[in-house]
């Protein structure tokens, strides 16, 4: 079956805790605090939202690759604590291949470890693999980024291995990213049901 992507479809994705909607140029009002004052949220990305001027280029990036087809940003909402928490994007959206990356994850300190993000992924990968009919959710990562590959490992990606020396570093030099997937065959065959049962 034929994926069902379109870039310019206002995708709202939401449960009982978190609601994704597409991010929108506007939306530096409610992610400028982390910006400002939450630099380390970057340290292992290679795009950045470094103040209110970085943040204004962070999103006009993210939507201009909306508008080209390559990319979709959402903005992430917890309805826990009320606020934006952060934001995340598919990206690299191949659909001849049915295929596409999950990634520029980030959220604020307070929401990190909180369980935030495992209903967001929850929701990306269905949506992706049932909505989209997607068969591969690619995620990579800076190699030295042992929090964030935890992360993904504890939702059931499988490592694929090592690109080296693949994107530069905004201090310099370069980085390794780790490549790691889901499949939809995995999705279907136990992922799904136990991150259900972990949310």
């Amino acid at each position: 079956m034929a994926t069902t992507f379109d870039p310019h479809e206002q995708y709202v994705l939401e449960d009982e805790r978190v609601l994704l909607r597409p991010l929108n140029i506007t939306d530096d009002e409610h992610l400028l605090y982390y910006a400002l004052n939450e630099h380390s949220t970057w340290r292992y990305s290679s795009l950045g939202a470094y103040g209110s001027e970085g943040l204004s280029e962070y999103i006009t990036n993210a939507l201009n690759a909306r508008a080209a087809g390559k990319e979709y940003p959402f903005i992430v909402f917890d309805k826990q604590a009320g606020k934006y928490a952060g934001s995340t994007r598919f990206y690299d959206i191949q659909p001849q291949n049915q295929s596409l990356q999950l990634g520029y994850t980030w959220y604020g300190e307070q929401y990190r470890g909180t369980g935030l993000n495992k209903h967001c992924k929850f929701l990306l990968l269905q949506f992706a693999f049932e909505e989209l009919c997607m068969e591969r959710v690619e995620f990579r990562a800076d190699a030295r980024n042992e929090r964030s590959i935890a992360a993904m490992k504890s939702i059931g990606c499988t490592i694929e291995g090592i690109l080296r020396s693949n994107v530069p570093l905004r201090e310099g030099g370069r980085r390794d990213s780790i490549v790691l997937s889901i499949l939809k065959n995995d999705w279907e065959n136990g992922i799904k049901q136990s991150l259900k049962k972990r949310l």
